[in-house]
């Protein structure tokens, strides 16, 4: 009998000491999981920053759409100043030989060419999330009264948490309100010119 209750409380005490450990592993394994989601999302939001760019500078202002986005990128070019000689070389200036041309590239051939087995059809989808970025952009108005185009996306950590501890994922939201932050992940503005910046930047 004695050895059967040593062999219990054993039992119990490993238990224990499993369940302990797990208990200080957990916001450790939290933490890490947080961080893998934030750089995979950070990426894709900086791949949406670079389309927007790419389409303000196509057209002078940004884009609210991803549908537009997409067909942007699929069928439209840019335009791209090539310069021929130098405007330094006096002699090559005088005949006439240092100009400027314009040319038109497809958009598709110009972006994101670095990236591996990059689809333009997902861009607009949060990872580990099934929802949509939420994607907006104005013509703000100015001081000067020239109005500033802007645009903004970004994630929540609600999205792109999903399926990790949920009271730690309130936790975090809770924290950054309180901070006065954006409970995610975003870019750009469109309450104030931000020169297109990340809030992890």
């Amino acid at each position: 009998m004695k050895a059967l209750l040593q062999i219990v409380l054993g039992i119990v005490a490993i238990v224990l000491a499993y369940l302990f450990y797990d208990s200080l592993m957990e916001p450790i394994r939290f933490n890490s999981a947080v961080e893998h989601r934030r750089t995979v999302v950070i990426e894709k939001l900086k791949q949406i920053r670079e389309l927007e760019v790419a389409y303000k500078d196509r057209y002078g202002r940004f884009c609210g759409s991803f549908d537009t986005l997409v067909n942007f990128f699929k069928f439209d070019s840019l335009k791209i100043v090539k310069q021929v000689g130098s405007w330094d070389d006096s002699i090559a200036v005088a005949r006439k030989q240092v100009y400027t041309d314009t040319i038109k590239v497809a958009v598709k051939d110009s972006l994101f060419k670095r990236i591996q087995g990059f689809s333009i059809d997902s861009i607009r989808k949060v990872p580990f999330g099934e929802a949509d970025f939420d994607l907006a952009a104005v013509m703000f108005p100015s001081i000067s009264k020239v109005d500033i185009p802007l645009f903004e996306a970004g994630a929540h950590n609600k999205v792109f948490l999903k399926g990790l501890d949920l009271q730690a994922i309130v936790n975090l939201c809770d924290e950054h309100k309180n901070m006065n932050k954006y409970p995610g992940l975003k870019v750009g503005s469109v309450t104030q010119p931000n020169n297109n910046s990340g809030n992890w930047e």
